[in-house]
Parts: C-alpha cells; sequence; structure tokens
C-alpha cells in the first residue's frame, strides 16, 4: 500500500485526529471512545499548560485512495529530559490499520522527527505527562477499559516488535470484588494506626471543604510520585489543568486525606463512579444527550476506579493503605459498589498489590510502554 503522511495543521485537521480511533473502533464491544472535546483540549497549547515543557507534533496517514489508515503523535518533554539526562522523544496517540506499510510509515515519520531534534531513544505509548493514558494493551482484550485506560486491537504489539522496539514497562489494572466485610486487620489498623502514629483522617462532604486541600493534594503528588516512572513534576498551570479535569466529576464521599500531627497531609486518595459503559452511550460527546449517561454513571454505579493515590515516602508501608479502605468501606456499601477496579499501576507496585491479596481479586489487563533506539 501507498501511504502517505501529513502533519496535522488547523482544527479541522485536530478534530479528525482525535476522531480517528472512534471511526475506526466503531463497532468494538470493548472499546471506551474519549470526549472529543477532552482530547481536543489535551492537544491545545492555549489549554494544556503541558506544553510549557512538552515539543509536540501530530501526523495521520492516508492511503492511496485518501482515506485515514492511521495517526501518531511525537512528544518532546524537555523537563523530564533534563530531570533524568536524557535524549528522549515519546510517541503517543497512536492507532494503525494492521498494515506493514501503515505502520512503517508512522513510525518512520516519528523517528526521523525525533532525531532531528537532537533524540536518541524513542518510548512509548506516553503522553505528555503521567496523568496521560499509556501503554499498548497486551492482555485482556475481552474486558471494558477503564475511562483512564486505552483499548487496542491485539496486533498493535506485534507492530512494535517487528519495528524492533522492546519492552519497557508494564502496567496493571486489576478488579476487586467487594466482600460483604473486611478483614479484621483492615479495622485493627483503622484503630492503632492514627493514635500510634498521631495521624488524622479527613472525611469530607462538600466539594466546598475539598478546596482548601487541593494545594496540598498536588504538593504530595510532585513529592511521592517523583520517583515513578515517567513522572515529572507539576507546574502551577498543570495543577489548575489537573484540578480542571477531575474536580467537576469528584465525590466528596470518595475523597480521603490523612494529615500528621502538624496538620502536614501525608496521604491521599481520590476514587471515581466508572464512567467506561457511559462514554460508551455517549460516543465521546457530550451533547446534546451525552451529559446525562455521564451524569446517571456518576450517581448510581456499582463499580468504582481508584483514580489517584498519594504516601509521602516516609510513611510508606506502614498501613495508611489500609486505613484509607477502611474509612472509605461505609461509603462502598453504602452507595452499592460491588467492584472496585485499579486505575493502570506499575507492575513494580508491589505494595498496592499486596494488599489486593487479602481481596477476591484479578489481574484482568496489562499495558506495555516500548523503547527504541535512534
Amino acid at each position: 500500500m501507498k501511504v502517505t503522511v501529513k502533519e496535522v495543521s488547523g482544527r479541522r485537521d485536530l478534530r479528525r485526529f482525535v476522531d480517528f480511533p472512534n471511526r475506526m473502533y466503531k463497532d468494538n464491544p470493548y472499546y471506551v471512545p474519549q470526549l472529543i472535546k477532552a482530547d481536543m483540549d489535551a492537544l491545545n497549547p492555549k489549554s494544556n499548560h503541558a506544553f510549557e515543557v512538552c515539543d509536540v507534533c501530530l501526523w495521520m496517514a492516508y492511503d492511496e485512495k485518501g482515506q485515514e489508515v492511521g495517526r501518531i503523535a511525537g512528544i518532546i518533554n524537555r523537563s523530564f529530559n533534563d530531570k533524568n539526562g536524557l535524549g528522549r522523544a515519546r510517541f503517543s496517540y497512536v492507532d494503525f490499520i494492521d498494515d506493514d506499510s501503515v505502520v512503517d510509515a508512522l513510525l518512520d515519520t516519528v523517528e526521523a522527527w525525533a532525531r532531528s531534534h537532537g533524540m536518541t531513544e524513542i518510548s512509548g505509548p506516553e503522553g505528555m505527562l503521567e496523568f496521560d493514558v499509556a501503554g499498548v494493551l497486551v492482555d485482556g482484550f475481552d474486558k471494558l477499559p477503564t475511562a483512564y485506560g486505552k483499548y487496542n486491537f491485539p496486533y498493535y504489539e506485534a507492530q512494535f516488535l517487528r519495528r524492533g522496539y522492546v519492552k519497557e514497562m508494564d502496567w496493571i489494572e486489576s478488579v476487586i470484588t467487594i466482600p460483604e466485610d473486611l478483614p479484621d486487620i483492615y479495622y485493627h489498623a483503622s484503630e492503632s494506626i492514627p493514635a500510634r502514629m498521631g495521624l488524622r483522617l479527613v472525611n469530607f462532604s462538600s466539594k466546598k471543604e475539598m478546596l482548601p486541600y487541593l494545594t496540598d493534594v498536588f504538593d504530595l503528588m510532585n513529592r511521592s510520585y517523583s520517583k515513578l516512572y515517567g513522572f515529572t513534576e507539576l507546574t502551577e498551570g498543570q495543577k489548575e489543568d489537573l484540578k480542571n479535569q477531575f474536580f467537576p466529576n469528584v465525590n466528596p464521599d470518595l475523597v480521603k486525606v490523612i494529615l500528621d500531627r502538624n496538620d502536614r497531609m501525608v496521604a491521599f486518595c481520590v476514587w471515581m463512579p466508572s464512567l467506561s459503559v457511559a462514554l460508551q452511550k455517549c460516543h465521546g460527546r457530550l451533547f446534546p444527550f451525552g451529559f446525562i449517561h455521564i451524569l446517571r454513571a456518576l450517581r448510581h454505579n456499582d463499580r468504582l476506579d481508584t483514580l489517584l493515590v498519594g504516601i509521602d515516602e516516609e510513611y510508606r508501608n506502614k498501613g495508611l493503605t489500609a486505613l484509607m479502605f477502611t474509612k472509605m468501606w461505609p461509603v462502598l456499601k453504602k452507595i452499592g459498589v460491588r467492584y472496585v477496579e485499579t486505575t493502570r499501576e506499575l507492575e513494580t507496585n508491589v505494595h498496592v498489590q499486596n494488599l489486593m491479596k487479602r481481596f477476591d481479586y484479578e489481574t484482568v489487563k496489562r499495558a506495555r510502554c516500548y523503547i527504541h533506539k535512534l
């Protein structure tokens, strides 16, 4: 097949770039579309402060008839490279039909772009920031992704391997079936840990009560995520973007914060009702009726996603995750939650995996990041 790759230019091209996977996966029962407006905003330098530290270029691939057959983004996170002493580019927003010539054209283009900017390696799929969707799905093709994951056909991995890309990191997603009662050790932790360590757990009944803690949440994220794969510290603008992205949909009952003796935040967790089915129903569009499906999912849902968890390094492996889970327990029972699914977590996060072993859980999906020398 003769393939032409063109750089995305202008809002109309960007719309086609964002909407391409929605057309490609139109009839797939496991594909969860992202909100088109959210992706448009994420790829707009005027609305995404990640562009302060990232160089980004987008391309679409076309066949000889002018039909769209693939897309890819190239990203250079200058802050990440400076922090780690690397010359690394990233590829992201990658989707393609199962055709060698299409894959070669897309990867040749993004690799050449990376070299032209002095990069010596390329990894992906990864977004501009650690909170963006990352990884190629390599296991769990018969499962519905979380709203913060991504579905792809099984042939993606084979195409990257054919090109000489090798695994760098995996993320996994697991589902916990909520039991009738918690193990006794959790109740013991909830009683003993706060008194022994001088900690105080904060519950919220309104978003207004949460506002004074947001700055501390972001500061703790910067501290506790600093050594995570792919993470760079959030700027003030990026913090504001995350606040605007997630805060409107947060249920205060599903947010827990732990403070030390000096009222310094040392841990937090944010869970959210699953939006996967709702996003399928609204086909990536909030209007005219898509927002109704989102609102219903936020209010009535038997499945939650563990959106964010942060624990200060000084307090890790000391039972704080179990403490927050225990305090979340009455809320889960009250609203009728039956399943809790972890959003993509690093396969090296042994602490969380050990925590889940006390429950009826199943690892249901695995996604992979690849790396390639240029």
